[in-house]
């Protein structure tokens, strides 16, 4: 146990070098606890919750591994993309060799991830799975997208907006933004707070090492605005409303 904390916390000090600020502490401390617990997911490493959690038909469902199909952000009913396309997929997991989308588009598949379990098998079976369209996973925080301008004709970033506060997106919209070609497109999600299913789903993922931030729906379109984004398309889904952004 020791050894996975101290690897998650040199992996958040790499990352924090560019941070701004008043930020650097907050930040680096969230990216760390969110790495450790997906981490330890997919190690499949067992998570010791209090009785009241385990009780909860939600935690059941996660135990079970049928939540995360459940909770999916449909990001594909967005996205449209032409044949050698590049999509950079930031904050990952293992999209690539769990989604067939991915193939059935033909695009060249570009990741970015901070958990390093993740990014180790990606990296290690991706090319397996297809040499041609998987290129490769770097290991960075999604404020810090180690990619050239101009690079992506989209950019998904699905599953981890919840993890952090509307200022550290900020930050990301701005960098998914530079490196977009001018037509491309972002993709992301955000928790909406007045689904049934938000409050007890984010007790759980707290108790999981992973605070989650509700912040209404209002909150995310204002910063997509203030980012010079317009919003051309939505999806809903049973935890996650998609956006689908163009600058």
């Amino acid at each position: 146990m020791a050894k996975k904390t101290d690897h998650s916390a040199q992996t958040a000090a790499t990352f924090s070098q560019k941070l701004p600020g008043s930020q650097v502490e907050d930040w680096q401390t969230q990216i760390g606890k969110v790495g450790d617990r997906y981490n330890r997911e997919y190690r499949r490493e067992a998570f010791t919750l209090p009785p009241e959690i385990e009780a909860m038909p939600i935690f059941h469902d996660w135990a079970a591994g049928s939540l995360q199909a459940k909770i999916a952000s449909p990001f594909w009913q967005l996205i449209k993309p032409q044949k050698n396309q590049h999509c950079l997929d930031i904050g990952c997991g293992l999209s690539f060799l769990i989604y067939p989308c991915w193939r059935e588009w033909n695009v060249y598949f570009h990741g970015q991830e901070i958990s390093s379990v993740a990014q180790e098998a990606l990296n290690s079976r991706g090319s397996q799975l297809n040499s041609k369209l998987f290129k490769r996973v770097e290991l960075a925080p999604a404020h810090q997208l180690r990619s050239e301008d101009n690079q992506f004709d989209w950019a998904i970033a699905t599953g981890f907006s919840c993890y952090y506060p509307p200022d550290y997106w900020a930050a990301v919209i701005t960098e998914a933004k530079r490196v977009l070609k001018a037509s491309g497109q972002l993709i992301f999600d955000v928790v909406d707070p007045d689904l049934p299913l938000a409050e007890n789903w984010a007790i759980l993922e707290t108790y999981l090492g992973a605070e989650v931030f509700l912040e209404p729906l209002s909150t995310w379109q204002k910063l997509i605005q203030t980012a010079g984004g317009k919003i051309s398309g939505t999806v809903s889904g049973e935890l996650f409303q998609v956006y689908k952004v163009s600058f």
